[in-house]
């Protein structure tokens, strides 16, 4: 069975859409054991919308999205874990996918993915993400991992603030057999739409390159509160 870990920050505007939509995407409870939120101290009323779901188990850890997750997956029941995006929405029969996939024999592995864009060069990046090296891979593509590689490879790094998908998927890659498996998972754009599409590429290949040439997670992480989110200086 899959626990679903969802990692969460401000985001009452959209909680309850996204939730339903995924609840809605799932072809069996027998194969979804549990949905698991975890707030990062969200002072809006994400908590109370998620509260609204009878079968959705919230829960609060420190800020940080590597620290929330693993957060989630010490208090998940099942051996599969499935690591979401509030705005990312999977394929219909996810759960099934993925558990076919493990079955298969790959421990870890994630969906194609499309931006909700039809932007040449949006449409561009989720092209690439059908190939199966660790350069076309990124957090909004979701990630399943067996729980037992998730616990030999220590998880999420939380020093990362940012990058911290990278960082593992660095780990993951040396032990699974990792797979794309061939259907969209969709994401927002909303972040793209604000900064402006290529200026925001570049400022994430920035990202790439300054980890590549050795910066330290807090070095990556005054960067782009720098020049990409400005509003996590105040978080």
């Amino acid at each position: 069975m899959i626990s679903i870990v969802i990692p969460v920050f401000n985001e009452a505007e959209c909680v309850e859409k996204h939730l339903k939509r995924i609840q809605n995407r799932i072809s069996s409870p027998s194969l979804v054991k549990e949905i698991i939120v975890v707030d990062g101290g969200s002072n809006d009323n994400t908590i109370e919308k998620v509260k609204s779901f009878e079968d959705v188990l919230i829960i609060s850890s420190p800020k940080g999205r590597a620290k929330q997750m693993n957060f989630g997956a010490k208090q998940a029941k099942s051996e599969i874990l499935y690591f979401l995006h509030i705005d990312s929405l999977p394929p219909e029969n996810f759960d099934k996918y993925i558990i076919e996939s493990v079955k298969k024999g790959s421990d870890a592995g994630c969906f194609k993915m499309k931006f909700r864009s039809r932007h040449p060069w949006l449409q561009f990046i989720g092209w690439l993400t059908r190939f199966k090296p660790r350069f076309c891979r990124g957090g909004d593509q979701s990630l399943f991992v067996t729980k037992s590689l998730f616990n030999k490879i220590g998880g999420y790094n939380e020093e990362f603030l940012i990058y911290e998908d990278h960082e593992i998927l660095k780990h993951i890659y040396k032990y699974a057999d990792f797979e794309v498996i061939p259907y969209w998972i969709s994401t927002s754009a909303r972040r793209f739409r604000e900064k402006g599409i290529l200026k925001l590429q570049f400022l994430f290949l920035m990202v790439y390159f300054k980890k590549w040439t050795g910066a330290t997670p807090e070095e990556l992480f005054k960067f782009y509160q720098k020049h990409i989110d400005e509003s996590s200086k105040k978080a």
